[in-house]
Parts: C-alpha cells; sequence; structure tokens
C-alpha cells in the first residue's frame, strides 16, 4: 500500500530541562504515515518523553524549547510501559471500552448502537491479540497479567482512531507468541497508513518491525538510519554496544540442586479469580541456591502463582510451604520473619512507590521494618546497595516520578533485598530495561544466587534469553503447569507441544523476519 510521503507529525530541535538538567536535548525526529519510526536507548536516555511530546505531555516543572508539530488529523494514541496507571481500577475493561465506542455509533438508531459499540470493542480486542474477549470484558484491570493490561491500552488506542500511535515498550511482560503477534498487529496498523513510534528495549522486535531507528543517549540521538544500516554497519560506539550484549548467557547447570531439600514446595495449588480457576500447579519445589524460572504467554498464570507464593492471592487451595511449615495464604497473617523471607518485586515498579518521597527513604525503610535496623545503618545500606544496582546518590534522593522505569526496577529491587530473603520473586523485572543495563541485572541477579547464602529465586519472565539465567525452567499454559526440569533440557530438548511453539516463536523474533514488506 502506498501512503503520502509528508509528515503525518515531527519534532525539532526539542530541549526538555528540569532543575537546568537536559533530559532531552536537540532531538529531530520526522514522523510518517504507515512507517514505524523506533527510539532505542538504555532507561533514562529520554525515549518516553520524546515520544509524549507528540502528544503535547511533559514532566511537571519542566523548561521545553524546539516545535512540535502534528498534522490536523494527527490525532496520538499512547501505549504506556506501565499500563496499570491509565486503566481506571474501579471499572470493568467493558465499561473502559464502551465509553470510547459510544460516540463513534451515535449516528445509528438507537436500537443498533449498543450491539454496533460492542463489535467494535470485541473487534479492537481481537486487533490487540485479546484472546476470549467476552469474558475478559468482565474483568477488572487488577485481574488482567501486566501483559493482558498493555494489550488492553493498545485496544484503546486503536479504537479511538488514531492516526499516531506511541506504544511505549508494547511488548514488555509478553511471551515470544504473543510478542509475535503484537508485532503483526502494530505491522498491520503501520500498512493501513498509521504512524508507528515505537519506543523499546527489545532489538529483536525492533529490527522485525521499523523502519528507522534513533539511537538515544543522555537525551541526544547519537546514531539514526535504516534499521538494516544500523544493524550491519552501526557506527557509534553505543549503537555497536547495545547490539553486541544482545544475547543472553547460556544455560546454567544445576547439577546437584535439587538434591538438596527443597526450601519452598508447592503442593496442589488452585487458585482462582472471582469463580474462574486460573492456575493449577500439583507440585512445584525451590531449592536453596536455586533459580527457577516461570514462563509462559501473557495470562497464563505465572504472576497468579509468584502472588500466591508471596502472600499476595489468597484465593487459592493447597499448600506453600516454607521450610516445610505452611505460609498463610494472606501476607497479612504472616509473621514479620515470613514476610522478609519472602519477598516481591512487581513488574510495574512505578505503582508499588510512593509518588511523594524520595526513592532511598523507601528503600531503607524496608530494613527498618522488617529487620529492626535503626534509620542510620538502614539509609547506609540503602545506598550501598542503589549503588549496586548502578542507581548514583543523585537518583536515589529522587522522587519516584523523576525516574524512569527500568530505574526503578532497580530500585524496587534494592528495597527487596534490603529484607536479606530467603526467597527473592523477580515478576518481569528485566522488562523495562535496555540489553546492557538486562545483562547487567541479568549478572547481579547470577550472583546472588551464587555467592552461597542460599538465596533463592523465582524468575517470573516472558522471555527465554532471560531464563537462560535459571537452573530450571517451570511452563505454564491457559493456567496449568505443563512441563518442570532443567533449562538445559527444557530449551534444547522441549517435551511439551506449548513449550515447542515458544521456542520456535523465539527463534522467528532472533531470526529477524521482516514482519511486512517495505513501501
Amino acid at each position: 500500500m502506498n501512503h503520502t510521503t509528508g509528515p503525518v507529525a515531527e519534532i525539532r530541535d526539542l530541549r526538555v530541562e528540569i532543575d537546568g538538567r537536559a533530559i532531552v536535548d536537540g532531538v529531530n525526529l520526522r514522523v510518517r504515515p504507515g512507517k514505524v519510526t523506533a527510539l532505542v536507548g538504555a532507561s533514562g536516555s529520554g525515549k518516553t518523553t520524546t515520544g509524549l511530546a507528540l502528544l503535547g505531555e511533559y514532566p511537571p516543572g519542566a523548561r521545553v524549547t524546539g516545535e512540535v508539530h502534528r498534522s490536523a488529523d494527527g490525532l496520538v494514541g499512547y501505549v504506556p510501559q506501565h499500563p496499570a496507571a491509565v486503566l481506571n481500577p474501579a471499572r470493568r475493561v467493558s465499561a473502559l471500552l464502551h465509553d470510547i465506542a459510544r460516540p463513534q455509533v451515535r449516528g445509528l438508531p438507537r436500537a443498533e448502537r449498543r450491539t454496533a459499540a460492542r463489535e467494535l470493542v470485541l473487534r479492537s480486542l481481537s486487533d490487540a491479540q485479546l484472546a476470549d474477549g467476552e469474558a475478559l470484558l468482565r474483568r477488572y484491570p487488577h485481574q488482567l497479567s501486566g501483559g493482558q493490561q498493555q494489550r488492553v491500552v493498545l485496544a484503546q488506542a486503536l479504537l479511538l482512531g488514531a492516526r499516531i500511535v506511541v506504544a511505549d515498550e508494547p511488548t514488555t511482560g509478553q511471551d515470544a507468541l504473543t510478542k509475535s503477534r503484537v508485532v503483526g498487529q502494530l505491522a498491520a496498523v503501520a500498512a493501513r497508513g498509521i504512524a508507528v513510534v515505537l519506543l523499546s528495549h527489545d532489538l529483536d522486535v525492533v529490527r522485525a518491525l521499523a523502519d528507522e531507528v534513533l539511537v538515544m543517549r543522555a537525551g541526544r540521538v547519537v546514531e539514526s538510519g535504516p534499521v538494516e544500516r544500523l544493524w550491519t554497519a552501526p557506527r557509534h560506539e553505543w549503537t555497536r554496544r547495545l547490539l553486541d550484549v544482545q544475547r543472553a548467557a547460556a544455560p546454567r547447570d544445576g547439577t546437584g540442586i535439587e538434591a538438596a531439600q527443597p526450601l519452598l514446595n508447592v503442593l496442589n495449588l488452585t487458585a482462582v479469580h472471582g469463580r474462574t480457576t486460573v492456575l493449577r500447579a500439583p507440585h512445584l519445589a525451590l531449592h536453596p541456591g536455586e533459580c527457577l524460572a516461570v514462563v509462559g504467554r501473557s495470562g497464563s498464570g505465572k504472576t497468579t502463582l509468584a502472588r500466591c507464593l508471596a502472600g499476595l492471592h489468597r484465593d487459592h487451595d493447597g499448600e506453600i510451604l516454607l521450610d516445610g511449615v505452611a505460609l498463610p495464604r494472606s501476607l497479612r497473617h504472616r509473621s514479620r520473619t515470613q514476610l522478609a523471607a519472602v519477598q516481591y518485586v512487581f513488574q510495574d515498579a512505578r505503582a508499588s512507590f510512593d509518588e511523594h518521597r524520595p526513592v532511598l527513604g523507601q528503600v531503607a525503610r524496608t530494613a527498618v521494618r522488617l529487620r529492626g535496623a535503626d534509620d542510620r545503618t538502614a539509609t547506609e545500606e540503602a545506598s550501598a546497595t542503589l549503588g549496586r544496582l548502578g542507581l548514583s546518590d543523585d537518583l536515589a534522593h529522587r522522587l519516584p516520578g523523576e525516574l524512569s522505569g527500568g530505574e526503578l526496577q532497580r530500585a524496587a529491587l534494592a528495597r527487596a533485598l534490603l529484607a536479606r530473603p530467603r526467597v527473592l520473586i523477580c515478576d518481569e523485572i528485566t522488562s523495562g530495561l535496555d540489553t546492557v543495563t538486562r545483562r547487567a541485572l541479568l549478572d547481579l541477579l547470577a550472583g546472588l544466587v551464587g555467592d552461597g547464602d542460599d538465596l533463592s529465586l523465582v524468575l517470573v519472565t516472558h522471555d527465554l534469553d532471560t531464563a537462560r539465567l535459571a537452573h530450571r525452567i517451570a511452563v505454564l499454559d491457559a493456567g496449568e503447569l505443563v512441563e518442570q526440569g532443567p533449562t538445559g533440557r527444557i530449551l534444547a530438548e522441549p517435551q511439551h507441544a506449548f513449550t515447542v511453539s515458544l521456542m520456535n516463536a523465539t527463534a522467528h523474533l532472533e531470526a529477524g523476519s521482516r514482519f511486512r514488506a517495505r513501501t
């Protein structure tokens, strides 16, 4: 399909300053209809600020210079990295989408409006790769996985009829199969003449989907050009570094770990949302010093399993044993020792911080509350731990809203580590990080479970490359535990058909297959 060559939006020499510090500095961007323009770079490089400028939105108190132009019909839809922040928790999905659909059917006879609006809603859910739309419409946002929440927001943007879609990490928290489908859908959106601005750390997705790529670092564009040129002949050192660390390390050897007595045992676990069973796990064990990766599609039950372990989802039967002692189902009924022993790092780190208090104090509070440390000791330990995770003192003293998504994820990990847990549950904590930062964080996690302190890690992830960190992998599909075993065996010789499909989808993305013909 041919599209006009004139830009539907353009940014010229954009500079955004906060307290005299430039977070975007001299950025130029041309957004063309039917084309995908990708912005890549480390967390805090200015990608999201640049993307939001297309909507005319800037951080509070920002000083903005430069120009942002949109065409007369340049309605912009935004899919944020943290979807829960823009979904009303008190309203069902059906209400959220019908509010957008109703104005579009006002010209129809009254008797036809309800049916027409519902058809629009269901079509938008299908376009966003959300199966079983009828059942999903009855749920509230908190009853959806992070990936499902993200796709609901994508459905809202599609339903609005946006001419530009700014997609901020649209495949974050999604398995390889769903990722491929979302990428395919965004390609189809572009094929209809809609401009897509993709903000992403996932370089496989960028290569598969983008026409043009802008590489950002410290608020500046350090390199730009056609996607294939950047991949085959990168000119800037930072671009080369991003590409060099794209692939994860080889699978870990878990020999000998399973010989130890389990630290955490899951027996006959059945979890529900309302009257719907969403998870069945007959048996799952976690051993001292072991990393267990839990993988599967968005909505497969990964986060529900993690929340059950942490006492955040009480609607379940069966037992969860720590050192052979049953843990109370609810967080409220667990002792301080039990709370410290099992710590949870959320996928949406922003929602887990108080936006009105500096990050350092919130991290330090964990040591005070769960270990009885005094304020000075806790603050010193919090500062040191944040530093190990790559967050400077300057960042630590800022409010959460002044940190990028990736920076907040590392702060959330630091907060959990201050409890000195025995079981650390990480729910998609690398999904908002660039390749360099993700590799560094995975190396740190690998060190944590191998330093002799018998810390065990439950790594909830959609990304099989991230799962390579683990000693063992458990695979969930549609709420069922379908396969588990040593990482090397699962990745090399998967037994279940669903696991095989995950491997195939991952290989397809890594190959850099083009999802649409160039126009």
